[in-house]
């Protein structure tokens, strides 16, 4: 099986982060994995993506032209990779960052409402695990514990205090994911 996956949103969302803890967890799993960020000067506000590669053959390139899955989590985002989405893929966004309508009716939408989740939760942090969580469940790619092990394995050791909140804003992005 083969995942080919963009996550693009702006700097500061936790983009590049989600990709690295959903290819650490690849990793934990045995799979074949491909992580390339995209950014620029901008990255804090400006946009940012990063291309995952999860599969159980070799990854031959990590630069691809169409996705499997596509999660965006803002406008400018969707703009630039709502029609990279192959034919019968998925698209995952959060409702706080979209204002056009979605055209696409030839692959499967989903609706995250993460932003809302994170406030509620009263940690803006947890804002990429809820999408992550919502990513999981409708595409369940990478085991729960592992990727407990890739937040570990990415987060700084000071920040090993937060795994059992992430762990919750992943479950709860489990719960909140919708198709739209």
């Amino acid at each position: 099986m083969k995942h080919e996956i963009i996550i693009a949103g702006f700097g500061g969302q936790g983009v590049l982060s989600m990709g690295k803890i959903l290819a650490y967890s690849g990793l934990m799993e045995g799979k074949e994995v491909s992580w390339m960020p995209s950014y620029g000067p901008e990255q804090r506000g400006g946009t940012a993506n990063v291309t995952v590669i999860l599969s159980d053959d070799p990854v031959s390139s990590p630069i691809l032209n169409e996705f499997d899955i596509a999660i965006i989590l803002n406008q400018p985002s969707m703009d630039k990779f709502e029609s990279k989405v192959k034919p019968g893929g998925i698209l995952i966004y959060d409702g706080y960052g979209i204002h056009n309508v979605i055209k696409r009716e030839d692959i499967s939408i989903y609706r995250v409402d993460a932003m809302d989740a994170a406030t509620e939760m009263g940690n803006e942090k947890a804002f990429n695990m809820l999408i992550l969580g919502g990513l999981l469940k409708v595409c369940p790619m990478v085991k729960l514990e592992n990727v407990l092990l890739g937040l570990k394995k990415s987060l700084p050791e000071r920040h090993h205090k937060l795994i059992p909140m992430n762990e919750e804003a992943i479950k709860k992005g489990m719960e909140i994911i919708r198709q739209a």
